[in-house]
This record gives structure tokens, sequence and C-alpha cells, in this order.
């Protein structure tokens, strides 16, 4: 059994392989952290198989898994549909929300990421304002508002 959640503790798991959306992504929550009072710790996969590695370990380990995934669709070697196909498959880790964040607004991926059970999908903003706000709603909503179930 995993460890059972602090109450305002969230983890949330990035995986994105761009260093500099992965270091903005970082920096914002951060940001939103001391903002909404609430503790999020991120964590930063730079590939979909490190990112499986980790959710592995964590299970062989009995240590707490994310509440949430944040997940880039465009990395080399597995994609995001891969990845999102490999965690969805898996009774241990599928309940775990998966938000796709990406620069893609293709109707083609936004269709196939809710057909292989993203929970979510946000296209990244270019402007820093509204990215902020936007992953501000996106904490909110799955921190504050929704109710999920436990692993």
């Amino acid at each position: 059994m995993h460890e059972a959640r602090r109450q305002g503790e969230h983890r949330i798991l990035l995986v994105e392989d761009d260093q500099a959306d992965a270091y903005i992504t970082q920096r914002v929550f951060r940001d939103i952290t001391q903002h909404l009072h609430q503790g999020i710790s991120l964590e930063h996969s730079e590939t979909g198989e490190s990112a499986l590695a980790l959710l592995e370990a964590r299970l062989d380990d009995s240590q707490p898994l994310p509440d949430l995934i944040l997940l880039d669709l465009n990395m080399p070697r597995m994609d995001g549909f891969t990845f999102l196909e490999h965690i969805k498959a898996d009774p241990r880790l599928c309940l775990i929300p998966v938000v796709v964040l990406t620069t893609s607004s293709a109707q083609s991926d936004i269709r196939q990421s809710y057909a292989q059970g993203a929970a979510g999908y946000v296209v990244k903003s270019t402007s820093m304002d509204e990215f902020t706000h936007h992953m501000q709603r996106l904490a909110i909503y799955w921190f504050e508002l929704v109710q999920r179930a436990a692993p």
C-alpha cells in the first residue's frame, strides 16, 4: 500500500523533453505553491522511458505515486501517446490523471489523447502570464475541486 498523502501535499510528475519548458513549468509551480499555500512538488522526467522507470521504482519501493502527470506529446523515442498507452494499460497506474501539456492544437492529437485516457489537454501558451494563469487554474482544479480515487 502506498503512503497516504498528507493534507495539502500534492505530487506532480512532469514528462517533458524540452529543458526550457521544464524549467518554466517548475518555476511556475514554485510560484503557485507560494500563492495557493499548498505543498506542490514537481518532479521532472525528460523521457517517457525514464518516467515509466520512475513509476515502476515507486511501485517496487512502495513510494508515493504522483497525484497528477503533465505529459508532453512530442518527445523522441517514446512519444506521449505511447507513454499514455503504457500507463493506462497498467492497473496499478491507470488511476493517475494525465493531463497533456503540449504545443500541439491539432484536433487529431486532442482526440487521440482523450481516446487513450487523458484527463485533460492543455496547449502551452507562449505568454508567461497566460501560462502561469493556466497552471494556477489547473492546480486549483486538480487539487482543490476534484475528488479522486485513492490508489
